[in-house]
């Protein structure tokens, strides 16, 4: 017998009556309110933390569709690791999808049914519905099945720390019993229904439906489902009021909290940093206590879901530093925790045992940004790591050997210490003069850096550079003497005074030039010339004005000024510096000029966005960490055991002076020397144009 059209719907409260139905509607309002204070207490507690100093609500509208897109397309939860993204796709659409279901039924039985006396739930209508729900409500059961055994089975290192507790726990048992639970009551309502109607159409419940024939097959008849199907429906409701109260208390908050930290991230976090007031206090630089975090970084705390890919991409962690981003995140947020309970108030960062971060976990910070890069919910790290390196600076506690190095910038204008008069004097290795861009005009003003200008190994870089240039015949000119150095990280290792007192005197020597860009050696250089230099007053140059070197001579190669001959034969593997690659999203100019050698390259597996640092930023050049590996060791045995198609690679390349100082070292303390040699791009091209008779062997 066929189903009438109006028959084929589900009864809602089946067996529950009116007391039940109203006690139901209580609760959940109870719940409701529960939530809504919740999510109003942490709004409140975000608004007594400090201002933030970048723009996160302009154009509202347009930052919530960006971060719907993102979330909706879990694009960056398959960034590193596509079982989690697949696992988070599966939890995160089954998860939406079921809480749409229940609002669609609620908006039929409480707005649709009381104002037009029908039911828009019934027919093909409900029939799709519930085809779409047991779909979708099984990828959501899946899902969580492969996190409880990522988590639970696996037992992966990166899901085990001192901040994993019971709530993990819960929080992830709540969902499988949420998701199994749903389909029990569906299961246990349509055999119990069974009795008195056909229930044929419900084989579009595919999973209700093949768990109505197992417990039928396990003995269970229509009337005892009939008899425990209150029990059952009660048992899933009040667990899933109880997970809608419990979101804004625990880690279910994340959910929240994770979607607003991406709608009100910051395109450039990292990339560049915040200044600090004029009228600031040393005592007010850098966090002293945990409200002077804005409330950007607080809700950053609160979107961290524990997941450890920020932990498993860091190259300090991997190096055994003691650094593990994610602890520093959730140490902060269980100290903020532990202050609105009453607790006393200690040191945010400091040399000794009593402070929430110790000092050496911030000097273990390499700058690289590999964490925010895996991070899914867009936390600012490195933001947060640079202002906590701030106060240590200003409390006199900043490493001996940054402080060296910082004392020569500040004396010298450069970190080797070195007088400046000596700055140009790698240019007297070469047979032609290097045109002076204080005296005239030019097209490209060449910022060469300091390890360019001081570091003989980097000043043969720089020689290259100047030759490629020549055989371009482009107008370009440096700075001579009056070149300082950029600041880039300067200012990551906290010393925002002396970064602004180098911005100005190297802006003050660029604006009395006549130029069409900067063109920079080093990717530190690129990246403060073209993303915080701007940002102060003295500046007068746009973003669009600086360029790494490689971007350049790309162009100069793409238009035909400059013509680079195949002629090399080596086999070659290029490591992508985080400053250029990372930061600057720049991949491809300098794999563009390798090959237009005429080398073999061959890829490592950390490549391009996902390229492991060689260890030398945020201050790493310059201090001194008992590691096992070195990064750049580590870096190295990976390009000669890990490169695609088993490549015998004899060549290393960089495009980043602090790269080739890292590796140079990298080769003699890891034992390979004999090995594999490190050249620069700049060096492969002027040697290709050598071979052709373009440029002169110097």
């Amino acid at each position: 017998m066929t189903v009438p059209l109006q028959g084929v719907t589900r009864p809602t409260f089946w067996q529950i009556g009116p007391v039940g139905k109203a006690v139901f509607y209580y609760l959940a309002a109870v719940a409701l309110l529960v939530f809504l204070y919740g999510v109003y207490e942490r709004i409140t507690r975000y608004s007594r933390a400090s201002e933030d100093p970048f723009e996160r609500l302009d154009d509202l509208p347009a930052r919530v569709f960006t971060g719907a897109r993102l979330a909706l397309t879990n694009a960056k939860q398959f960034d590193r690791d596509i079982i989690a993204g697949v696992m988070h796709t599966f939890v995160f659409w089954g998860f939406l999808t079921l809480v749409i279901g229940t609002t669609i039924l609620g908006i039929d039985m409480d707005l649709y049914r009381p104002l037009t006396g029908d039911s828009f739930f019934v027919g093909d209508f409900y029939l799709s519905y519930s085809l779409v729900m047991d779909a979708m409500g099984l990828l959501f059961v899946v899902g969580v099945g492969v996190a409880l055994w990522r988590r639970y089975g696996r037992r992966m290192d990166r899901l085990h720390d001192r901040h994993t507790g019971r709530e993990d726990d819960y929080f992830l048992g709540a969902l499988f019993l949420l998701g199994v639970g749903g389909y029990l009551t569906e299961s246990v309502r349509i055999l119990g229904t069974s009795a008195t109607r056909d229930v044929s159409f419900e084989t579009v419940s595919f999973v209700g439906w093949a768990g109505k024939e197992w417990l039928a097959t396990a003995g269970v008849t229509p009337e005892m489902a009939t008899a425990a199907y209150p029990f059952v429906w009660w048992s899933h409701s009040l667990l899933a009021l109880a997970f809608v109260a419990w979101i804004p208390y625990a880690k279910p908050f994340h959910m929240l909290s994770s979607f607003a930290n991406v709608v009100t991230r910051d395109e450039k976090a990292g990339v560049r940093l915040p200044g600090v007031p004029e009228d600031a206090s040393p005592d007010e630089i850098g966090p002293s206590d945990i409200d002077d975090f804005s409330w950007k970084q607080l809700l950053d705390h609160d979107a961290c879901t524990k997941c450890g890919r920020c932990s498993s991409a860091c190259p300090a962690k991997a190096s055994g530093r003691p650094l593990d981003p994610r602890n520093v995140i959730l140490d902060l947020k269980q100290y903020r925790q532990k202050r609105d309970a009453g607790g006393e108030p200690v040191d945010i960062v400091a040399d000794g045992g009593t402070s929430v971060i110790d000092a050496r976990t911030m000097e273990s910070c390499m700058a690289c940004m590999a964490c925010m890069d895996a991070c899914p919910v867009e936390i600012d790290h490195l933001t947060q790591f640079t202002e906590m390196n701030r106060r240590l600076t200003e409390s006199g506690q900043m490493d001996e050997h940054v402080q060296d190095a910082m004392m020569n910038v500040f004396q010298q204008g450069n970190t080797f210490g070195d007088p400046g008069r000596k700055r140009p004097d790698w240019t007297e290795e070469l047979d032609f003069e290097v045109p002076d861009a204080r005296e005239q005009p030019v097209d490209y003003l060449w910022y060469v850096g300091d390890y360019p200008s001081y570091d003989d190994r980097n000043q043969e870089i720089a020689t290259a550079l100047a030759r490629v240039f020549e055989a371009a015949d482009v107008s370009y000119g440096i700075l001579y003497e009056d070149e300082q150095t950029d600041g880039n990280d300067v200012r990551r290792v906290g010393e925002e005074g002396l970064y602004e007192m180098l911005v100005k005197d190297n802006t003050a020597a660029i604006q009395d030039c006549e130029f069409d860009q900067i063109v920079c050696t080093d990717p530190h250089s690129f990246n403060t010339f073209k993303h915080e230099y701007p940002e102060f007053e003295a500046c007068k140059w746009s973003e669009d004005d600086a360029a790494h070197y490689t971007q350049v001579v790309a162009h100069l190669v793409n238009s035909g000024q400059l013509t680079v001959p195949d002629t090399l034969e080596y086999t070659v593997t290029y490591h992508d510096p985080c400053h250029l690659g990372r930061y600057n999203g720049e991949f491809d100019a300098p794999r563009d000029l390798i090959d237009a050698t005429g080398v073999d390259r061959h890829e490592m597996p950390r490549n391009r966005a996902d390229s492991f640092c060689c260890g030398g930023g945020g201050g790493g050049l310059w201090m001194d960490f008992d590691e096992e590996p070195k990064p750049s060791e580590e870096r190295l045995r990976e390009a000669l055991e890990d490169t695609d198609a088993g490549a015998a690679v004899d060549r290393f390349v960089v495009a980043c002076p602090m790269c080739m100082t890292m590796y140079e070292d990298g080769r003699k303390t890891g034992g390979y020397e004999d090995a594999l040699d490190i050249v620069g791009v700049t060096e492969l091209l002027a040697e290709a144009l050598e071979t052709a008779g373009t440029v002169a062997n110097t």
